[in-house]
């Protein structure tokens, strides 16, 4: 069943993170320290000491530095929830928040001031269990693709994304070279950041390869062309075109590439998948 839902939501979504006994999933590009305080005050205790949190954002740093989001928010969660699973991927659009799999909310709205309480956000609300499985599935499978977040390396990112934000603003009010140049640092250690957690894991092609068999899973059998499309649109921050950047020995830019054939041949050896007429296709 069905049922819309616009402005007076937070009613129906306090209702959902009231409701979660054993696992909350969300996905929220932004969150501001209001859309924290809403989630821990409407969750119950029993939840914050047993239950799990996987939270799926986008910590990128123009989201920082806009006021998009504020990382001290997962700070709070990360106090008062004793297990949390946070994963960071860019680009990152969509807003869904599940409970358990007893229901289920899509909308437009962020878990921040604007998309709880001030935006006019529309969505729905889902109580099919059926349906609810198949949208955690795939939020599951995406939030896999990304980086995931401790609560130290959150502490790390927020003084970072001070200095970011500080900075952004000064060179709002000034235009001194020197002001820009300092900003450009921080921004870039910020991203350096993010691009170490993500590869926390292992090497690029690693990545790469759950992100390809992903990829295959969802769209079929696919050229190499169409992969480098599919991989650049998720992970645009690992497959920079314009500078072969080295961040602990690893490098970036065009190389990319070469990862994702690298990639290709992981999954050939280890019969997961297989080009036939010039598509990669999974083998069953």
């Amino acid at each position: 069943m069905l049922e819309t839902i616009q402005r007076g939501w937070n009613k129906n979504l306090n209702d959902v993170f009231q409701n979660v006994e054993n696992e909350l999933l969300i996905s929220s590009p932004y969150i501001s320290d209001i859309g924290a305080d809403f989630l821990l005050s409407s969750v119950s205790g029993k939840f914050k000491e047993k239950g799990i949190l996987k939270f799926l954002t986008d910590l990128s740093p123009r989201n920082i530095y806009q006021g998009s989001t504020d990382p001290k928010s997962f700070r709070q969660l990360f106090k008062a929830i004793h297990s949390i699973q946070l994963f960071h991927l860019p680009r990152l659009h969509a807003k869904v928040y599940i409970s358990d799999t007893s229901k289920a909310i899509v909308t437009s709205g962020n878990l921040t001031a604007g998309g709880i309480y001030n935006n006019f956000e529309y969505g729905v609300v889902i109580n099919e269990i059926k349906t609810i499985s198949v949208i955690k599935n795939d939020l599951i499978g995406y939030a896999n693709l990304g980086a995931l977040i401790n609560s130290e390396e959150i502490d790390g990112y927020c003084e970072v994304s001070e200095e970011i934000k500080e900075l952004y603003k000064q060179k709002e009010n000034s235009s001194k070279k020197e002001i820009e140049n300092k900003f450009r640092k921080a921004l870039n250690k910020a991203n350096d950041k993010l691009i170490k957690v993500r590869l926390a894991e292992g090497a690029l092609h690693s990545v790469f390869e759950k992100t390809i068999f992903y990829i295959i899973q969802k769209n079929g059998p696919l050229p190499t062309v169409a992969i480098h499309n599919f991989v650049e649109e998720i992970h645009p921050d690992l497959c920079d075109n314009s500078v072969d950047r080295v961040i602990d020995g690893v490098r970036f830019g065009k190389k990319w590439k070469h990862a994702v054939r690298t990639a290709q041949q992981q999954l050939k050896k280890k019969g997961l998948a297989e080009l036939i007429n010039g598509k990669w296709r999974l083998i069953n």
